[in-house]
């Protein structure tokens, strides 16, 4: 009996030291903290502390940082592109094998100057003021006063818009491919008599708003002919200038001081405008065949005369050939 209420006691003691346990337990904690808190601050000597990269591993351990937590929905999403990646070419690659030397700097040389080297022109200096693409050369409004040397293969040249005052005999020598020279807006006063009859493939040449007082010789190539704005008169034109051109289409000589016109023309003449000149008078065998009235000349479709003081109504059997008539006055 003496065991019995032994045991009834002690079980009693532990109901009544565990529900006194639990009830406070919260507030127990509460008020442990700020002294456990406390007594950590305590012992940190702030004063002294240095985090530097010597003593880094001694007071941070992070050999089981990564085991803390669980990164796994923090990961970062990777997206593929639709880009593939750019080829690696070997010959580019770095050669890991090798170890780089660092370059060594050379003192300055106190003898002289060092003048840079020479840029390798290769015979072709317009392409260095101008530019070049394929067998074209834009020249346009480069400043220039003549016309540079030019690639043997140039097919197309363009300067327009500079101050080139004359053409040379020699400025296109040796260019048996060129075919269009556009000298637009220049101030050429003269051109050497062989400058383009030599060329031949020449078949389109652009002078117009410049100061020509004369034209020089054309070769039989040519297609289109265009100086207008200029000051040819007709002493400025040779005798016939046109006539064996039998390639000629296109013949723009408005705006200059011309007295008539320059016949005879070619039977492959298309266009003819002479519009803004001093023209007075024609012959009945300008354009026509006085003694051929069968004779048709269906490629002549554009002849412009007017601003000049001629009064075409004057010559009636001029025109019978003609697909229609000039422009003009009448």
């Amino acid at each position: 009996g003496g065991r019995m209420w032994i045991l009834g006691w002690l079980g009693m003691v532990s109901l009544c030291l565990g529900a006194a346990w639990a009830v406070p337990a919260k507030d127990r904690r509460k008020a442990e903290k700020p002294k456990a808190d406390l007594a950590l601050y305590e012992n940190l000597d702030l004063d002294n502390y240095d985090l530097a990269l010597d003593n880094y591993g001694e007071i941070l351990d992070l050999s089981n940082y990564e085991e803390l937590y669980d990164y796994s929905d923090l990961a970062p999403k990777i997206e593929v592109g639709t880009l593939a990646p750019r080829p690696k070419d070997p010959q580019t690659l770095p050669n890991l094998g090798a170890t780089a030397e660092t370059p060594k700097l050379q003192p300055p040389s106190t003898a002289g100057p060092i003048h840079p080297a020479p840029i390798p022109v290769q015979g072709l200096p317009s392409c260095l003021l101008c530019l070049c693409i394929g067998t074209s050369v834009y020249c346009d409004d480069a400043d220039l006063e003549h016309i540079p040397a030019l690639p043997p293969e140039t097919t197309y040249l363009y300067a327009r818009f500079n101050r080139i005052g004359a053409v040379r005999a020699g400025d296109f020598t040796g260019l048996k491919k060129l075919k269009r020279i556009d000298l637009s807006s220049n101030s050429i006063s003269w051109a050497d008599v062989d400058a383009f009859r030599l060329l031949p493939s020449l078949q389109e040449l652009i002078l117009p708003e410049n100061r020509l007082t004369a034209l020089p010789e054309l070769p039989h190539s040519i297609v289109r002919l265009d100086a207008r704005l200029n000051r040819i008169p007709s002493a400025g034109l040779r005798p016939e200038a046109f006539r064996d051109l039998k390639q000629l289409q296109f013949l723009h000589l408005s705006d200059n001081q011309l007295d008539f016109i320059p016949a005879p023309l070619p039977e492959s003449l298309r266009s003819l405008h002479l519009q803004n000149n001093n023209i007075q008078t024609m012959h009945e065998d300008t354009f026509c065949d006085s003694q051929d009235h069968s004779q048709v000349r269906r490629a002549l479709e554009d002849i412009r005369l007017d601003g000049n003081p001629i009064n075409l109504s004057l010559f009636p059997d001029a025109y019978f050939c003609l697909p229609r008539l000039p422009t003009g006055r009448f």
